[in-house]
């Protein structure tokens, strides 16, 4: 009887696993079956051309390079921002700040991550863009680095709280035998707690990247939405997830425009997974030493 639960148990366990493995591969299945059309008719190679113009009374367009460049320009943007204002906070406060400065900045933290993003876009929209306009003397304040200030913004608090639990969770034995062999408290920090908790950190900034990367009303309200292929981070920009909520409610179905939008999905989801797998493969390495 005994042997006959932990099998069930067990079989339970492993459907309970696999679900996700099977909700994803479904994903991959509705996806292709909307988007595979455009690859005979106009043909795949109209998915790299340097122009999105889906909708026009002379030749339609459907390049996604300028999406995939806007998304990667504001993405990456983000994260120069996030990481270093995301990991020393996280060190501050598990670390340096005394108890009433950490019972002030912890749910002040959880509320910033509560905020809804298109409240943000409308802080963006209203302060921040007029800020950059004037600042840097530009026609428009509706620029990728607009978008990838309010993207860092978000995704801080979600780097700050995990990077803190892995601080914390580091061994008090190694704090101790840091301390007890002559170091100082800042060079216990960097040099023993933070490579200790480092696994725990860059996980926390691959959560961070993802949701950079996944955010839509933010970037749709404040980059501008012109698709064009730059790297300048003073340009308006459009992204992948931006134009799949901006068209996709008005667009006919079964469309050469409709399938190309699934294109974008997939190539979105394609970019998350490498990012996924990248990390994955980081943390292995460092958790290897």
């Amino acid at each position: 009887m005994k042997s006959w639960r932990d099998k069930a148990i067990q079989t339970i366990l492993v459907g309970a696993a696999s679900t996700s493995i099977l909700i994803v591969l479904l994903i991959f299945f509705f996806l292709g079956r909307e988007a595979f059309p455009f690859i005979w008719e106009p043909g795949f190679s109209n998915l790299f051309q340097a122009r999105w113009i889906p909708v026009s009374f002379k030749e339609e367009v459907f390049g996604l390079l300028p999406l995939v460049t806007g998304s990667l320009l504001v993405t990456g943007l983000a994260t120069v921002l996030m990481v270093p204002f995301g990991v020393f906070g996280a060190i501050y406060i598990a670390e340096l700040a005394t108890e009433k400065e950490r019972s002030f900045l912890k749910p002040f933290i959880e509320i910033l991550a509560g905020i809804p993003s298109v409240v943000i876009g409308f802080f963006g929209l209203v302060v921040l863009s007029p800020i950059i306009k004037n600042f840097f003397g530009l026609n428009t304040g509706l620029t990728a680095l607009t978008g990838a200030i309010l993207l860092a913004l978000m995704a801080v608090p979600t780097v700050i709280t995990v990077s803190e639990d892995a601080i914390q969770s580091v061994p008090k034995a190694f704090r101790e035998a840091s301390l007890a062999l002559g170091a100082n408290n800042l060079q216990t920090i960097f040099r023993i707690i933070v490579p200790a908790a480092l696994p725990g950190m860059i996980a926390a900034i691959m959560l961070g990247v993802g949701r950079v990367i996944g955010e839509t009303m933010a970037v749709l309200m404040v980059t501008g939405n012109a698709a064009k292929l730059t790297l300048d981070p003073f340009s308006s920009v459009r992204t992948m997830t931006a134009t799949i909520a901006a068209e996709m409610g008005e667009v006919a179905f079964g469309s050469h425009h409709y399938q190309a939008l699934f294109w974008v999905g997939i190539f979105l989801l394609i970019m998350t997974f490498f990012l996924n797998v990248i990390a994955q493969r980081v943390l292995r390495k460092y958790q290897m030493r």
